[in-house]
């Protein structure tokens, strides 16, 4: 029986960067599960009020969603093979960099996916990511590789 990979996608949820991946592991024919948070902001953001009720203070509305959110976001690191990190152009993604931080804590390997602007402030995070990609489909040449040794091309 062939392995399928569980590679969990982090980070910023405002451009096209999940589905260019999907597809690129779909045409590859790359024997891969993939997952990640919640990317309908609004969601996110209010999945605990929907549940538990309303809540007055903003600060505990942030905190229930975000705890609520951690527990996804660490148990489907936890069982990733590989964790991708992206570093969008326009927010700080805090959650992202916070991502990162518990993979390597996991010893989960994880790649970060950003644009050159971003080196310098992401260096600590590229110095413990297995390798750093620009493009969404350097991802899927990565994961290629490491999953069937196919070089790109």
């Amino acid at each position: 029986m062939s392995r399928i990979w569980t590679i969990y996608l982090s980070g910023e949820i405002h451009s096209d960067w999940r589905e260019r991946i999907t597809d690129g592991v779909k045409a590859a024919g790359l024997p891969v599960e993939l997952n990640g948070p919640n990317t309908v902001h609004a969601d996110s953001d209010d999945c605990a009020v929907a549940i538990f009720g309303p809540e007055p203070d903003k600060f505990w509305h942030d905190h229930k969603s975000a705890r609520l959110n951690a527990m996804r976001t660490r148990t489907l690191i936890q069982e990733a093979d590989i964790v991708v990190v992206r570093f969008g152009e326009k927010y700080k993604q805090w959650n992202a960099a916070f991502d990162a931080g518990f993979a390597a804590a996991m010893d989960t390997p994880y790649i970060t996916l950003h644009p050159t602007e971003h080196d310098h402030a992401l260096k600590e995070v590229n110095a413990a990511a297995a390798a750093t990609a620009r493009t969404p489909e350097q991802v899927v040449q990565a994961l290629a590789y490491i999953i069937n040794g196919k070089m790109p091309g």
